[in-house]
This record gives C-alpha cells, structure tokens and sequence, in this order.
C-alpha cells in the first residue's frame, strides 16, 4: 500500500565459523581463507517532509474538492474510468442540472461546481483521479448491507421527518447545514462538501490541528497520549478524536459521536479511524474506515486523497444560521398567506 511505513533496515551479522584442519588432512594444504561479511545494505534515506521535531510533515492547505461520489453508481462495474468516459460523466451531469432547472426559478437556486465556475478551477485535481467511488472496501465500491437495527433506525428517521412535516413549516425542521450548526466537510469523516472543500493543518507539540474552511469548525486532536478519552456519556457534534503516529502515517481514532448529524445513517455508536500520510510533496493521502455495527453488517472503508491548495484560508461565515433563516420561515409563511388569500377567493366566486 503507499501509504506503507518506511521500513528501516537492520545490520545482519554473519558469522563464519573456521574449523580446524582434519588430523587426515591432505599434506600441503593451507587452511581456507575465511570469506569477508557481505556489506550491510544502506539504508533508504526518506523522502517525507518533516517537522523540526522529526514529525512526518502534514501542514499546509488542503482541498479534498472531487468529481468522485462515495458509492459507485449502479451502472458501473470497474474500479477507474478512461479519460474520455470520465468526460462524458461530467458532461452528462452538467447537462441533467441544465434540464431539471429553468433559470430564474427555486429549483435553480443550488450549489455545485458548474454553478460557480469550480469546475474550472480545481480541473486539474478532479481530471487527475478517474476512480468511481471513494469506498474501496468492500471491492464493489458500495457501503455494505444495513442491519436490521440500522434498517429500523432508516424507518424511525423517515417517518419522524414525515411527521414533523416540511422544512419550511418549523426552524427545528431545516437540516442542521442549512442552520450553519455543523457540514459534511468538518467530518469526520471529512468528505467534499461541493464547495470550500479547504482544510488548514498545523502541528505542534502533542497535537494537530485541522482547521475546516466550511463553518470554520477546527479539529483540535491530541497524538501524544497524555490525555485520556472521554468518558461514553460526554458526547460531541465531531466525537472524541485521539491520534498516535504509526510510522509515517497519522492515525486518528474518533469515537462519542452525538448521533444528531448521522453519516449516511449512522449511529452514535460509529467509530471512524482516519489515515493521513504524504504519498508525494503535493498529496496528502486521506484513508478512513467506518466501523458501526448498530448500522452496517461490517466496517467500510473509503479513499479521498487531497491536493495543496492556495491558503489562507478565509472565515466562511455561514449567514444561513441567522437573517437566512429567518427569511426562509417569513417567505414561506407569505406564501401560505397567498394560498389562502387564493383559496378564500376561489370559494367565494
């Protein structure tokens, strides 16, 4: 795998043994010389960048901002795109948005790349990565079966959402994005939110630290040991997350998760361990495995390696969570004045 340890090379050390001369022995023979020890390999000098500590390097800005989805679509059976079948995905995509929308309308107001011109701008990236899905175990690129606990759960949430009627009707309602609590690209794990899919990493002495641009939520992850994990009933939007260096890779085990911003249904019993090692100067690679078994019948496992990326990174300041919302409720509560007002108006001709 290449996000494998460097491995260090040890001395070998042989020893020849010289036997005495047989009292037989042939006359005139002089004993064999005794062959020198072979050189020791020299050890690989290593190629990862580090801190002034001895730290595998991780710092710098980053962008996880991709074309690939996390499951692979239904249609596909292979692993990676050609070139031009990569081309005509995204082609096909932007022609999809172009018909189910008409300029000027809702339905047109939404994020995605083409929308702002990012699919321009991060062209080099999301040319650079054929793959059809993120998830890389199991082999089929699709999140396993769901358990009939997690199945359940499905249900349970479908039908609270259906009773507690249209996002619109009430504030508890609207998804916690759109309230500016908390989105998909602080994690973990931390997936491509559409856009400012930009990540700050710092480290220091005991601790890394990974700033999220989107929300500007900040990751704040002890590695050296010293602290102990929360206790099970203390639990947190992002959980718990401890790291420790195996080799040159950073492992970050995250647990205490508070079961309010499920991933992709999850439950508040998923643990994520995330990788993050440096495969080349302009790459941080990003490995994480999902393992809840109140949700899914085995752990899952997914790639979304990232590129550096200009910084600094800017305060996003989400103003959905205060006028945004606001404003949505008055809107809607406008329009069902108008239909009513529409109605009266209707019966009484």
């Amino acid at each position: 795998m290449r996000h494998r340890a460097l491995a260090s090379f040890g001395v070998l050390v042989v020893g020849i043994a010289v036997t005495a001369l047989a009292t037989r022995g042939v006359a005139g023979q002089s004993p064999a010389a005794a062959k020198p020890a072979p050189a020791a390999p020299a050890a690989k000098k290593s190629t990862v960048p580090r801190t002034p500590d001895g730290q595998p390097d991780l710092q710098g800005y980053w962008t996880n901002s991709t074309y690939v989805p996390l499951e692979r679509p239904n249609n596909v059976t292979k692993a990676a795109y050609t070139d031009q079948e990569f081309a005509a995905v995204v082609k096909n995509a932007a022609e999809r948005e172009a018909e189910q929308t008409e300029p000027g309308t809702i339905a047109d107001v939404h994020y995605d790349f083409t929308q702002f011109g990012l699919d321009r701008s991060q062209s080099a990236f999301v040319k650079s990565d054929l793959r059809t899905s993120m998830i890389v175990e199991p082999p089929n690129g699709k999140m396993p079966p769901l358990t009939t606990e997690g199945q359940k759960r499905a249900a349970d949430r479908a039908a609270e959402r259906r009773r507690m009627g249209a996002t619109t009707d009430a504030v508890q309602n609207m998804p916690i994005g759109t309230r500016c609590i908390i989105m998909a690209g602080s994690g973990p794990p931390m997936m491509n939110s559409g856009y400012n899919s930009n990540y700050h990493i710092v480290q220091g002495a005991g601790y890394v630290m990974i700033l999220v641009e989107m929300i500007h939520d900040a990751r704040i992850i002890p590695i050296d040991g010293s602290r102990a994990p929360l206790p099970e009933n203390m639990r947190q939007w992002m959980g718990d997350s401890r790291g420790h260096w195996d080799g040159d890779t950073l492992v970050v085990e995250t647990t205490n998760i508070n079961g309010k911003n499920p991933f992709r249904g999850s439950s508040e019993k998923m643990k994520i361990t995330e990788r993050f090692w440096r495969p080349d100067a302009n790459t941080l690679g990003y490995r994480f495995t999902i393992d809840d078994p109140a949700t899914w019948t085995t752990p899952w496992t997914a790639e979304a390696p990232m590129i550096k990326t200009v910084g600094p990174i800017f305060e996003h300041a989400c103003h959905e969570g205060n006028y945004g919302v606001t404003n949505t409720l008055a809107g809607a509560r406008l329009e069902d004045r108008k239909a009513a007002e529409a109605a009266a108006k209707k019966t009484s001709n």
